[in-house]
């Protein structure tokens, strides 16, 4: 109850800290924020016209009868929302140093509004989905009334590995560098740019993706974008307990380790 009302006291504080963001990042900007809509259009125009022309991967992408930019964007959608989210809220903690060791403000306050920040840039670009499903032929389903399920699934997330690497930053920098490499290999170990088909002829490798927490966001996004389909309990299970599960984790860290953290700013 205390740190809910903590919370709700300094709700204007992240309100006012995400609008920041968005007018520093869009500033100088004739599209501004319609940059949002338009970065995930032009990586999928690039790497559509790659595996159409140079692997011949056309309409019936991998077997899975969806075309190849949707398959994209449908996933890059999801992985690049964690991973903006994730990544940038890396450095919060420690370059609001200044400010937090002038005034008290809760310190999660930080990696949380560089996670709501991102979830903002990617509500946006969820237009950029609709409009390649539309001129793609990509037909619009009752179930895409529950494409709020994996998003959320992928904010709680987010939030927790957030508060992870925040804290953790604090005391190591070099997780920024190691960051970036291993947020390279997750890209590559989820089928974001390949189908999923491909690994049903090796169990082993399709055995180890199902620790895979954005396998499992990414797939129920497309289920309920794509195919048609409802994901039973078991999927929704599995995805509420790598997201509590990451969430408990980061704020167990992270209310264990902030008091120390002024001893290395």
């Amino acid at each position: 109850m205390k740190y809910f009302q903590t919370f709700i006291k300094y709700k204007y504080l992240l309100s006012n800290l995400i609008g920041r963001d968005i007018k520093v990042k869009y500033r100088r900007s004739i599209l501004g924020i319609l940059w949002s809509v338009l970065n995930p259009l032009l990586m999928m125009l690039v790497l559509s016209a790659v595996f159409s022309a140079l692997f011949g991967m056309g309409g019936r992408f991998g077997g899975l009868n969806v075309p190849f930019n949707i398959y994209y964007l449908t996933g890059a959608t999801i992985y690049n929302f964690i991973s903006e989210a994730t990544s940038t809220s890396m450095m919060s903690v420690y370059s609001a140093s200044q400010l937090i060791k002038k005034v008290y403000i809760p310190k999660y306050i930080f990696p949380l509004e560089k996670c709501l920040f991102s979830f903002v840039n990617m509500l946006f670009s969820l237009i950029a989905v609709f409009l390649v499903m539309a001129f793609s032929g990509v037909g619009f389903h009752l179930t895409m009334f529950l494409m709020p399920v994996p998003i959320l699934y992928a904010l709680v997330f987010s939030i927790g590995m957030s508060l992870l690497l925040s804290a953790l930053t604090v005391f190591f920098r070099d997780i920024i560098h190691l960051y970036g490499v291993f947020l390279t290999a997750w890209m590559y170990a989820t089928p974001i740019i390949y189908p999923i088909t491909i690994l049903e002829a090796r169990p082993k490798l399709l055995f180890l993706m199902k620790f895979n927490p954005m396998y499992h966001y990414v797939e129920y996004f497309r289920s309920v974008t794509i195919y048609n389909v409802i994901p039973n309990i078991k999927d929704n299970l599995i995805c509420l307990a790598f997201s509590f599960g990451m969430l408990i984790i980061g704020i167990l860290v992270f209310k264990n380790r902030q008091d120390k953290f002024v001893l290395y700013m």
